[in-house]
């Protein structure tokens, strides 16, 4: 198991927003793309991953308990922010320390 599926930190911790080019069946999507029953419109040219934005933030596509056992249901079509983020960057281990998980 990868660190990423033991954490999902990320997905509880930050908004989503993307390109509508990236849900299914878009120029830009990846696989089967982002399902446009998983956003919330904010633009015409930004969509949200539905949980992202609430208080406290959850991603709709995750799924599991963070810090144990966690995955992105829809991991092969996942927006270009998700693609982007790896456990590289210095929000990683800030969006861990908040979930009270140790720094990488």
């Amino acid at each position: 198991m990868s660190v990423c599926q033991s954490c999902g930190a990320c997905c509880v911790s930050f908004r989503v927003d993307f390109h509508p080019a990236e849900l299914a069946g878009g120029a830009f999507a990846w696989g089967e793309g982002v399902p446009l029953e998983m956003t919330l419109p904010v633009t015409p040219n930004i969509v949200r991953m539905r949980g992202t934005d609430d208080a406290p933030p959850r991603c709709i596509a995750l799924a599991g308990q963070v810090g144990e056992a966690v995955n992105c249901t829809i991991y092969d079509g996942r927006p270009s922010p998700c693609r982007e983020f790896d456990t590289e960057h210095a929000a990683c281990n800030r969006a861990r320390q908040r979930c009270g998980l140790a720094a990488l």
